[in-house]
């Protein structure tokens, strides 16, 4: 099994702190966690920890970020063979964790936009995630490879993902995507959402999966409309759970879960992930992903 993962590669760094800051006031910290992130690089680290054959295509900066990205990603066992080294800077992604509610804010120093990588990707493939970076070159991608099955990460809506939404297996959309797609707000009432689902469905034509945040994630199964939940946790620091709920969900899709039980497994890595501080270093291990979904009655 062959898998392509297609997309954005940065450079985190996250400092973790008590309080929110407050502006024109000095903080302190004594952490500061670097790594690479990036939805389809992140979810390319994933599956190679995970034991898959994965391949990541996407660019980095003639820098030492760059070289830290390729660097880690040949630690792992991710083919670093189609990543490419362009202009002076890698994105880098500068994170301030909130550990008293463990939401996470961004501000990304990024890179003019590559639409089409230099290299041609001619390698088949079985399996390709995306993430709406470097459109040309993932339209080439996924009519070179008719067969692969394909997951979208779509995290917020734009053009590359509202174009790539139709063309592949899978579009794994956020809350955010959905609501701004279906120009409607998620509210309590079920049929609410049922009823922004199948604004998606209809459009896109093709599997629809809405992550919702702690409440889980949507889906339609046997011809239900169903609200996967997830589990507790305390959290300290969200950056990369989209990612690695992706990656996951790529992971037990190739293995030939159902999707239900997929997403659910999903749920739960996404879950475990913002327990730790960073998002290379919080992705949990297949084996308590696997040993958490038997005691919730997943498996």
């Amino acid at each position: 099994m062959k898998i392509l993962c297609l997309g954005h590669a940065t450079y985190d760094t996250t400092l973790p702190v008590d309080i929110y800051p407050e502006e024109n006031q000095k903080y302190r910290t004594e952490d500061k966690i670097e790594c690479g992130g990036g939805p389809a690089s992140n979810a390319a680290y994933l599956l190679a920890k995970w034991g898959l054959d994965v391949t990541f295509a996407g660019a980095v900066g003639n820098d030492i970020y760059g070289e830290k990205v390729i660097e880690e990603f040949k630690k792992i066992g991710v083919n670093t063979s189609y990543i490419e080294r362009s202009g002076e800077n890698t994105s880098s992604g500068y994170i301030i964790a909130n550990l008293q509610n463990g939401s996470r804010t961004i501000i990304t120093a990024a890179t003019p936009k590559i639409i089409k990588l230099k290299n041609e990707i001619n390698e088949n493939y079985d399996f390709i995630l995306l993430d709406g970076e470097h459109l040309e070159s993932a339209k080439e991608v996924l009519e070179k490879n008719p067969q692969a099955v394909s997951i979208l990460d779509a995290g917020t809506l734009k053009e590359s993902t509202k174009e790539l939404g139709s063309k592949v297996t899978y579009l794994a959309c956020s809350k955010v995507f959905a609501e701004n797609f279906s120009e409607e707000e998620f509210k309590e009432d079920k049929s609410n959402w049922i009823q922004i689902y199948k604004k998606l469905e209809k459009y896109f034509q093709t599997k629809i999966i809405i992550t919702l945040e702690d409440k889980g994630s949507m889906i339609k199964y046997n011809n239900e409309y169903l609200i996967i939940p997830s589990i507790k946790v305390k959290a300290l620091d969200s950056t990369g759970a989209g990612d690695i709920f992706h990656g996951a969900l790529a992971y037990f899709l190739i293995n030939n879960y159902t999707l239900d039980k997929a997403v659910s497994l999903a749920n739960i890595t996404g879950a475990l992930s913002v327990e730790k501080i960073g998002s290379r270093y919080a992705m949990p291990e297949l084996e308590n992903v696997i040993d958490l979904g038997k005691k919730y009655g997943v498996l």
